[in-house]
């Protein structure tokens, strides 16, 4: 075969205008090709691979009934039916369509890399290493594989070299080698390596590649010698869904051209075809099929035992394969592939060599011997992409016992900064934050064990054992999960932006204004700068040089799309494309000071808003809740909602409402117990569900119902907030007429409003539940009666400060899943002193009898350094844990963060011990002494949301202003 070099300046001089996927259009716009496969290829695993034609029938009798059925025999497949059999799941059966690995895992380069931009998913990668490496072969006594040769991140500027030290201080804490290596040193480890044009490398040296065929053979033997069973050649035709006594749709059974398998539970893990067995149980599975490719070379002298490669800036990856190289990439015009054929196995579509062509580019820059290396064989095959890059799991919401196992993306972007979401006390939501991608190998293989596990859990259990919040399918809202321009546009740009840098701020570009509230376009006019969350566009920040509107998506100017022409949104985005104090960093702190000394207006409509209502409504309430919410109608709770094991599920204000007539959208129907449950937007969705199956479990008569779209809400917050209010709203505000953590329906200039006296930034302040139609008139009485003091809109950037310097918590970064009220310091949220039991009370009774092991702990550092989380935390010189987040604190004017840490002789961790340690935290390898602190260092006393400030307090700040 041609010569590498050969073949991309063949391809450089005779490339046509348009590429191929464009040039056969016959509309105006065409994202994915109806190409059939093309005939099986020399592919790297073809000797264990290729199977003699059999007979059309299973490889098994079918059995009449099963705990679990688990449909593909891919990656994730295996390793959920073989932790299943592990868990003691024995009549567990797996069904293939074809053989093993058909589809997509066959294909796969195999890539294992152990550092995480997150550190649920370095537990996960450790624990799919520690299957590979160990586990099967201790059992087995089969090799699966594994080549432990290590890993190479080629970091060719500052930033993607800081990128890849916060990986190294993370590594830390989980005991992960790995080494800064200077372009000389990369060179020595790397002979043939380029390293003229680096800035530096990380080496991970125990990182490695696994064999597909391998692992899957060896998992399913593993399985199968455990009690469950492997049926191959055996594709589902269709899956039972049967209705029980409460109208819940469930599991009953699966069909096959063979027989039916009566069974409770179908777990989905067909890959690509995942979406098309969704909808035999009328499940939505938000995913899409795409081209990707690489190709294997021919022997290159020197390359034996060399580390595996990422250049993330050169968009490319090259995987060791014995004495040559598999060489792929990901482009901005990838090839959907929307004809997705049933008959597809082991077969590879042809290699759209314009496409492919800047990968090869990028490898022969970094190992200049590819140009006059051979290609042996190309790989370009399905797979599926996602939304956000991230696999879908968990069990769907429309039916119960179908679970997905799907969407493991040839490469998954984790969260730097985590996906973190809103608590509705604080109200605080930490967005996306910073998402790192991964490369070089189906994440199927490489986090296949981690999920595995999880997932088998989740379906014995009823929950996975880590936060896998990430991953599970009620992270996205069902109004997005069957709309394909969503769908199609968010796994493009995730796909175009696999290998970017993507900066703490950044915001996705694709698929934006899905879901406006009614303050959307005057804010827009007003400066506002966005952000995305459940599809809803939410105030981030405000911009002071004009609109900055999103505008419709351009494919990043790919399939010959023109690009967006001076967008100012774009443009304000790229400005924060830094690890540094972003550069309108004083507008952030000019937001956060106005409202610590005069008010603040807070857009937060995109806030769930569901009634609790029934016959049964108070015994959900006491079951669902930790904290005592029957309290006198007109109280507002703030509460969590935990798992069978204590983990915080979420957290939310109740308020309970007085029995009356319906005034929609502000009160429900009917007389009886009532309760109206304000959750932060980001989530809205996962507590939904978890609600849903919290009273189906129960068998509990009640009534949910959504009302996040007919209301708007905002919240003015701030020592000034009161006379502002005071103008518009025909009821008294003081402190004994209207206390803390108390509602009313009141009039706002005419409108009927539900008034909450709540803070999210720890000042006085309100918040206004507003009917649709009165928004706009509510909020213009606002911004007129604030104007003589100087009110000014405020996002969700000044939010997340103000929020962390009070020592409030968000949901999914300080308080998950796997965390306890009690280790998150919020054991004033459940009513152990009451008899009243609730989902999750016998496991924090038993851990608060046995003590804390792990606790959650405030630092400050005095050099004004940027973090965000990730952080390695250090006491006396030992790693015991690492930040969960990390923002400024404009009015102490100090770094702050919040991180859980553990004894690391497995004692007790109490105060005596954090009081006791010298802390440090680790940025980018860099160590700065930092203070713990037991309680926040902004207002302990919490006199500010009460109401009370010094009496010269305004005085002062006035002074000051001037």
């Amino acid at each position: 075969m041609a010569f590498l070099g050969t073949a991309v300046r063949k391809v450089a001089s005779c490339r046509p205008a348009l590429s191929p996927l464009c040039r056969s259009a016959t509309t105006s716009r065409r994202y994915s090709s109806s190409s059939e496969p093309t005939t099986e290829k020399s592919v790297p695993y073809e000797n264990v691979l290729k199977v003699e034609e059999g007979g059309s029938g299973p490889t098994k009798p079918l059995p009449k009934s099963a705990e679990a059925v688990v449909i593909g025999g891919g990656s994730l497949g295996c390793q959920t039916v073989y932790h299943l059999a592990k868990m003691g799941m024995t009549n567990v059966v797996l069904l293939e369509r074809d053989r093993l690995t058909a589809g997509t895992t066959w294909h796969t380069a195999g890539l294992l890399w152990q550092l995480r931009p997150s550190d649920v998913e370095v537990e996960l990668l450790a624990h799919t290493r520690q299957v590979i490496s160990h586990d099967l072969e201790q059992e087995t006594g089969l090799e699966t594989g594994w080549i432990q040769n290590g890993g190479l991140f080629i970091a060719s500027n500052k930033q993607r070299l800081d990128e890849y030290k916060r990986l190294m201080s993370l590594g830390k804490v989980y005991g992960i080698e790995s080494h800064v290596l200077s372009p000389a040193e990369t060179k020595d480890l790397y002979p043939l390596m380029n390293v003229d044009d680096l800035y530096g490398t990380l080496y991970v040296p125990k990182d490695g590649t696994m064999d597909p065929a391998g692992t899957c053979t060896t998992l399913s033997r593993a399985a199968t010698a455990r009690g469950a069973t492997v049926i191959e050649n055996c594709p589902v035709t269709g899956i039972q869904v049967s209705t029980d006594d409460m109208g819940v749709k469930r599991v009953k059974a699966v069909e096959t051209l063979h027989g039916t398998i009566q069974t409770p539970v179908v777990v989905n893990c067909a890959g690509v075809w995942a979406a098309k067995l969704g909808e035999m149980a009328g499940v939505k599975v938000p995913l899409v099929a795409m081209h990707h490719a690489y190709v294997v070379t021919e022997r290159i002298e020197g390359i034996q035992n060399m580390p595996n490669v990422r250049d993330h800036d050169a968009s490319v990856y090259l995987r060791l394969q014995g004495d040559a190289l598999s060489v792929g990439g990901y482009e901005q015009n990838p090839v959907f592939w929307d004809k997705v054929s049933d008959k597809f196995a082991f077969s590879l579509f042809d290699l759209d060599w314009d496409v492919f062509m800047q990968h090869i580019e990028g490898a022969i820059n970094r190992v200049p011997a590819l140009e006059q290396t051979g290609i042996k064989s190309t790989v370009c095959g399905p797979e599926s992409f996602t939304a956000d890059h991230k696999p879908l799991m968990g069990e769907a919401p429309e039916v119960r016992g179908f679970f997905l196992g799907c969407g493991f993306n040839s490469a998954v972007h984790g969260n730097v900064f985590l996906l973190l979401t809103q608590n509705p006390r604080t109200r605080t939501d930490t967005g996306v934050g910073c998402t790192w991608s991964e490369g070089g190998g189906d994440v199927g293989m490489m986090l296949g064990g981690g999920c595995g596990r999880e997932l088998a859990h989740w379906i014995i259990h009823g929950r996975p054992e880590k936060d896998m919040y990430g991953y599970d399918i009620r992270r996205f809202h069902h109004s997005l999960t069957d709309n394909n321009k969503w769908i199609r546009e968010r796994s493009h740009e995730s796909y175009a932006k696999n290998y970017s840098v993507v900066f703490p701020f950044d915001e996705p570009l694709a698929s934006r204004n899905m879901r406006t509230d009614p303050f959307h376009k005057v804010l827009t006019e007003q400066g506002c700068v966005f952000q995305e969350r459940h599809g809803w566009e939410r105030p981030g920040w405000f911009n002071q040089d004009g609109a900055a509107p999103v505008l419709d998506y351009d494919w990043y100017g790919a399939y010959d799309i023109s690009k967006n022409q001076n967008y100012k949104y774009n443009e304000l985005l790229g400005k924060e494309y830094t690890f540094d104090y972003p550069p309108h960093h004083h507008v952030i702190k000019n937001e956060c000071l106005t409202c610590r000394h005069g008010v603040s207006v807070f857009n937060m409509s995109y806030f769930g808003k569901f009634y609790l209502t029934g016959p049964d409504a108070k015994k959900a309430a006491d079951w669902l809740f930790s904290a005592d919410v029957n309290k006198i109608p007109g109280s507002t709770v703030y509460t969590c909602m935990l798992n069978k094991r204590g983990g915080s599920e979420a957290d939310l204000t109740v308020s309970r409402l007085e029995a009356g007539a319906a005034n929609l959208p502000l009160a429900p129907e009917g007389n009886g117990d009532a309760y109206y449950l304000a959750i932060g937007g980001g989530v809205a969705e996962h507590n939904w569900n978890h609600i849903k199956t919290v009273l189906q479990d129960e068998g509990l008569n009640c009534q949910l119902t959504d009302y996040s779209e007919d209301m708007g809400m905002i919240s003015i917050q701030g020592p000034k907030s009161r006379e502002v209010l005071q103008e518009i709203l025909d009821t008294d505000l003081s402190n004994e007429a209207f206390p803390f953590s108390t509602h009313k329906v009141c009039n706002a200039v005419g409108h009927k409003v539900r008034a909450m006296r709540l803070s999210f930034v720890g000042e006085l302040g309100w918040e206004l539940h507003i009917p649709k139609d009165s928004c706009l008139p509510v909020y213009q009485a606002v911004m007129a009666a604030g104007a003589k003091h100087s009110i000014i809109n405020a996002g969700y950037r000044a939010i997340d400060s103000l929020s962390i310097e009070k020592g409030y918590r968000h949901w999914h970064a300080d308080l998950r899943p796997d965390d306890t009220p009690l280790e998150a310091g919020l054991a004033f949220t459940c009513k152990m002193k009451s008899t009243i039991p609730f989902l999750g009370r016998a496991s924090l009774e038993k851990q608060k009898a046995e003590g804390l092991r792990r606790r959650i702990v405030c630092f400050t550092i005095d050099e004004k350094v940027p973090m965000f989380g990730l952080e390695a935390i250090f006491r006396n010189g030992v790693p015991v844990g690492h930040l969960r987040r990390s923002d400024y604190g404009f009015f102490i004017d100090k770094q702050i963060g919040y991180g859980y840490i553990r004894n690391p002789d497995g004692g007790v961790v109490n105060a005596d011990f954090i009081k006791s340690g010298k802390f440090t935290l680790e940025r980018m390898g860099v160590v700065y002494e930092a203070k713990p602190h037991l309680k926040s260092p902004f207002d302990p006393s919490n006199n500010r949301v009460k109401g009370i400030y010094p009496d010269n307090y305004h005085n002062v700040y006035k002074a000051n202003a001037q």
